[in-house]
């Protein structure tokens, strides 16, 4: 057992969903959404290095000290598999450790919108999940493939960095390659993926243009993609993938994008109003017939209302989401207010 474990284990306990580790403070851990540092002490030079150089051995280390960036998995036996960040930053060395779930839970279980079932049933496409860090995407994603692989007979490859939720063999094969070890890169390992009779490929992190082109090409291929984007929004998200190619491209890819895009998830997590969990809320685009031509004209000023007249549909803009939440009590209002859009909706 690893001495770090111990920290691992108060947390677990504690129902946390980060370690924080940084020298010169406590360690501390994210409860329901916020801080709370832990009866321990200070955390020294030499504790930070014994900590984090016992479990990622001896090469990755050695990668550390020197680049000052390391990510990768680790597992606590069959309790809990953990995503590790190490940085460097000017007060020394420090680490933040996300827990991953041993079992994957169900969409039933994070009482998604019944739409999200859907999602496997496209024979190809493109489908984003999207929100800040610690938003729960993979989460979502990850219980989006596990309804995939209970209800069909697919190929699925994951490309990740590094390989989270690990699915079981159940109607489909799985493959997961993690960025780093398995393949050099998203795109490489996003190029592979489309030679190797894939009907879903998941892209981990969609950060650059050959990884968003490649995404692209492989849903004209006849594949269904999932990925991420670090937006808040689903107008923003289709903004982001567009202002990625350089000027003289992006009429090209708004065609590409309006041909291929099947749906966006914006997500975010909210404290609930007891304070003992957090709550989901969703903005929720998904593709009808007029949705292609608004990408074309490249107006994303109209896409709230197209939102807006597709709740039969299964759309929902966020802020519609975030006060069904109020209304019926499980968040806040005051908690509702730091995720909207329209902060007048939510100001008593």
């Amino acid at each position: 057992m690893a001495s770090i474990d111990v920290l691992f284990d108060e947390m677990l306990s504690r129902k946390g969903s980060d370690l924080h580790l940084e020298e010169g403070l406590a360690p501390k851990i994210r409860q329901n959404g916020e801080i709370v540092p832990l009866a321990m002490p200070e955390l020294t030079r030499e504790a930070m290095a014994g900590y984090l150089s016992e479990i990622c051995g001896d090469e990755p280390w050695h990668r550390f000290m020197k680049t000052g960036d390391l990510d990768f998995a680790y597992e606590l036996g069959d309790r809990a598999r953990f995503r590790a960040n190490y940085f460097r930053y000017a007060g020394g060395l420090g680490a933040i450790f996300r827990v991953i779930p041993s079992k994957i839970l169900s969409l039933d279980d994070l009482e998604a919108p019944a739409v999200f079932k859907t999602f496997g049933q496209v024979a190809a496409g493109l489908f984003l999940v999207t929100g800040p860090t610690g938003s729960g995407k993979s989460t979502t994603l990850a219980a989006i493939i596990d309804h995939i692989n209970t209800n069909q007979a697919d190929r699925i490859i994951t490309i990740e960095e590094p390989v989270e939720f690990m699915h079981p063999k159940k109607k489909c094969m799985i493959s997961h390659r993690e960025v780093g070890e398995d393949t050099d890169s998203f795109s490489s390992g996003l190029r592979t993926a489309i030679r190797s009779d894939a009907n879903v490929i998941l892209v981990g992190e969609m950060r650059d243009r050959e990884t968003i082109e490649l995404a692209l090409t492989a849903t004209e291929m006849g594949i269904l993609v999932f990925g991420t984007l670090h937006t808040n929004s689903a107008p923003k998200t289709i903004d982001r993938i567009v202002d990625v190619f350089p000027q003289n491209q992006k009429n090209q890819v708004r065609t590409m994008l309006s041909f291929s895009l099947q749906g966006i998830v914006a997500q975010q997590l909210l404290r609930s109003a007891d304070g003992s969990r957090r709550w989901a809320a969703h903005e929720i685009l998904l593709y009808t017939p007029p949705l292609p031509g608004i990408i074309r004209a490249g107006d994303s000023t109209k896409l709230y209302s197209y939102i807006q007249t597709g709740r039969a549909y299964g759309m929902i803009t966020m802020d519609d989401c975030l006060q069904e939440l109020v209304k019926a009590g499980k968040v806040s209002n005051e908690e509702a207010f730091k995720k909207a859009m329209d902060k007048k909706r939510f100001t008593k």
